[in-house]
């Protein structure tokens, strides 16, 4: 009798999903720490938004913030982590959204696609990091000056140095590495079972 490995149902994939994504934003944050602004957090919780849906998502950008934002070298503030929770739930949001009403990735392994299809593709993931990135840093600048008593729009200006690397480097790694880490996410996720 060939042996075949065992049917595992949806929740349990997507609770295993949420886990591992979870785990990996963590550890990269932390291995990541001396950079300002610069995290791959961002990225994984889209991804994670578009593999698994909008849920699992948002799960992923919650439960990241709350233990990296309370076990933080930085410190801890409660409405900056409320703030960072549901900002970062954003990034998982619209990946679940991305994914059902067509940002149209294409996968990996498909050999029909040309080199400007590619890159156009690579592009719309690219300038939607920027702006969910603009969208997350314009939210958590307004909230972190408020709860220190900075005027918002002085809150904003003095995060404009530390927003731009935010936004940047998010672009970059949303542009070259987002549709390569979906399609591969994707064939891991999926291999041995049906989904």
């Amino acid at each position: 009798m060939p042996f075949s490995l065992p049917k595992i149902s949806i929740y349990t994939r997507k609770t295993s999903f949420i886990g591992v994504m979870t785990a990996l934003c963590i550890s990269s944050n932390y291995l990541m720490i001396g950079l300002t602004n610069i995290k791959f957090m961002d990225l994984f919780v889209f991804i994670s938004g578009y593999i698994m849906g909008s849920f699992p998502g948002a799960s992923v950008g919650i439960l990241t913030w709350l233990i990296y934002g309370t076990f933080n070298p930085y410190g801890f503030s409660l409405p900056i982590l409320v703030a960072t929770c549901i900002g970062e739930s954003v990034y998982g949001v619209v990946g679940g959204f991305s994914a059902k009403f067509g940002l149209n990735i294409p996968p990996a392994t498909s050999n029909t696609g040309t080199k400007k299809a590619f890159w156009a593709s690579n592009l719309k993931i690219g300038i939607l990091g920027f702006i969910l990135t603009f969208i997350y840093d314009l939210f958590t600048n307004i909230i972190s000056g408020m709860t220190v008593g900075i005027p918002p729009v002085v809150a904003i200006i003095m995060g404009v140095p530390f927003a731009i690397n935010h936004e940047v480097s998010n672009f970059l790694f949303f542009f070259f590495a987002g549709n390569a880490l979906i399609g591969a996410i994707q064939r891991l996720t999926f291999r041995g079972g049906e989904m």
